[in-house]
């Protein structure tokens, strides 16, 4: 059997993808839950939306969006449990513990690690090299339409830095140990090399001087569209918001077994950059991780991209070695 083409690649036939939204499970339950489980995505993202646009300037701050995003996940954590999309994807305490511990890392050493790299004067630097007065129109432009373009140029520079992950072995040696995470839950996100958590981080978004109401309303679409990347809870996700924006279906995908399948899916928020560079898996996966779904410990986690990238450098020499030396003459 030769396997399932999609778009310009192949799931093969023994994949543990399930291809195509048709073939995706719906949710099951009565006339209520159908309603919450199919409305729940738009009905947050538009309500978030509203707050941000007309809230007044004395709660229009960075405390109140950590404020938010605290309780949005708490409320998706509920969620987990009332209408998980896999059971085996049900968090267990080893998982829970583990995914604080990076939560706190993220929080701590990644974020002292961004202040003492100086991303300000780094933003400054670029700015200035840009000419930035040169597009300083972007601010006459309407609050919306600054929103959407911040959190779409941002994503757009997130979308090649992951797809560069995957395709250039020193980012990839930073980013593997975030494949090796075997369920999707609330801090899943979290999970990973300190090196590649920072590097993920970066985009083009950060270079602009935009305004902070704009960069607020920005911020939505990351909390009430990339959390659901990593969550355990099935929705019946409306089919525009599957066509524009990332979901746990395509994530998951991302996530899966397959190395194939794997290789796709990498925006952030807006799945339709996958789609415009033909990249795009609809489907989802149950059995996700690398190496038949090994679990990764913490302390390999931190130290893979330094021990892997030594065993590729003696390889690397080896091989060299191995060219340099005459070939062994045939006995007589």
């Amino acid at each position: 059997m030769s396997g399932v083409r999609v778009g310009n690649r192949i799931i093969g036939a023994q994949s543990p993808v399930t291809v195509g939204w048709e073939n995706v499970p719906k949710v099951e339950g009565g006339a209520l839950k159908q309603f919450v489980f199919s409305w729940f995505q738009p009905v947050v993202l538009f309500a978030l939306i509203a707050f941000w646009f007309y809230a007044p300037n004395s709660i229009a701050k960075a405390s109140t969006a950590i404020g938010i995003g605290i309780g949005f996940k708490a409320l998706l954590l509920a969620l987990e449990w009332v209408n998980p999309r896999f059971d085996s994807w049900r968090l267990t305490w080893k998982e829970a513990v583990t995914d604080l511990f990076y939560v706190g890392l993220g929080y701590t050493v990644i974020r002292m690690a961004g202040n003492f790299i100086g991303d300000d004067v780094m933003i400054e630097n670029v700015q200035q090299f840009l000419h930035w007065d040169k597009v300083s129109w972007f601010m006459t432009l309407p609050l919306l339409v600054q929103a959407f373009l911040i959190s779409f140029i941002f994503d757009f520079g997130q979308y090649w830095m992951h797809r560069g992950m995957h395709n250039w072995h020193p980012l990839w040696l930073t980013h593997a140990p975030h494949h090796y995470i075997t369920q999707l839950n609330i801090n899943k996100g979290a999970v990973g090399n300190p090196v590649e958590l920072f590097l993920i981080g970066l985009g083009v978004g950060g270079f602009f001087d935009f305004l902070p109401r704009a960069a607020l309303l920005a911020g939505t679409f990351g909390l009430a569209v990339g959390t659901y990347q990593h969550i355990n809870v099935r929705f019946n996700s409306p089919r525009w918001w599957r066509f524009l924006f990332n979901t746990t279906e395509h994530h998951s995908v991302h996530h899966s077994q397959d190395y194939e399948a794997s290789r796709s899916n990498f925006a952030g928020t807006w799945i339709v950059i996958d789609r415009i560079f033909g990249t795009c898996v609809d489907g989802e996966a149950e059995l996700l991780g690398m190496e038949g779904g090994r679990r990764m410990s913490i302390p390999e986690t931190m130290a893979y991209p330094f021990s892997e990238g030594w065993k590729s450098i003696k390889q690397r020499i080896g091989r060299s070695v191995d060219d340099d030396e005459p070939s062994a003459m045939p006995a007589e």
